[in-house]
């Protein structure tokens, strides 16, 4: 389990196609940190660690993964946020997020606020995807308060701590983004369905 508060950022420094699958090998701070068989976030996708060399890990997406996520467009060199696990005895400052992204969103708009930044974000009709005004979401991997709450559309704002250590600073009007509704609404929306 994560809680969306992201760690750090890591940098792709390799993408190698295998068949339907990629191999991603990434750059991070704490790579020396990591165990074979982990699970770590990337942009707000579960994937194990597979192998360390050199300083770097390899992680591996299936078609499904690729499919759902925007990790298959991710270029050399780029930027993705990173989180551990929940440890046991950690604190609990997002929210619950599973690593199991449910859809690609697109920014539409990013306004300036004189020292905060509000993106705005459209995603594929569906009843399972719902957000509502001061819930939560989860962008990239980052545990985040919607603020304006559409029928297929939300708004986020960024302060400058989130800004400057996640993907925010580097995403652009028109980038394909990660997201993961709140499980909470995603099981009263299921119930709600099957009256």
């Amino acid at each position: 389990m994560f809680t969306g508060i992201v760690e750090a950022m890591g940098t792709l420094e390799d993408k190698l196609v295998q068949g339907t699958n990629i191999d991603f090998w990434f750059s991070s701070p704490f790579t020396d940190e990591l165990k074979i068989d982990q699970s770590l976030a990337h942009n707000g996708v579960c994937l194990t660690v597979v192998e360390i060399k050199d300083h770097q890990y390899r992680v591996t997406a299936i078609e499904e993964t690729l499919n759902k996520t925007n990790l298959g467009a991710l270029k050399l060199g780029q930027k993705v946020n990173l989180e551990r696990c929940l440890a046991a005895t950690g604190r609990f400052d997002g929210h619950i997020v599973q690593g199991h992204v449910d859809t690609k969103g697109v920014c539409t708009q990013i306004i300036s606020k004189d020292g905060s930044w509000e993106y705005y974000f459209e995603y594929p009709q569906s009843k399972e995807h719902i957000t509502v005004s001061k819930g939560s979401i989860c962008v990239n991997g980052t545990s985040l308060t919607v603020v304006h709450s559409g029928q297929y559309d939300f708004s986020v704002a960024i302060i400058p701590y989130t800004y400057e250590h996640t993907v925010f600073h580097q995403l652009k009007v028109g980038d394909s983004v990660n997201l993961e509704f709140d499980i909470v609404g995603k099981y009263v929306q299921k119930m709600l369905a099957s009256n």
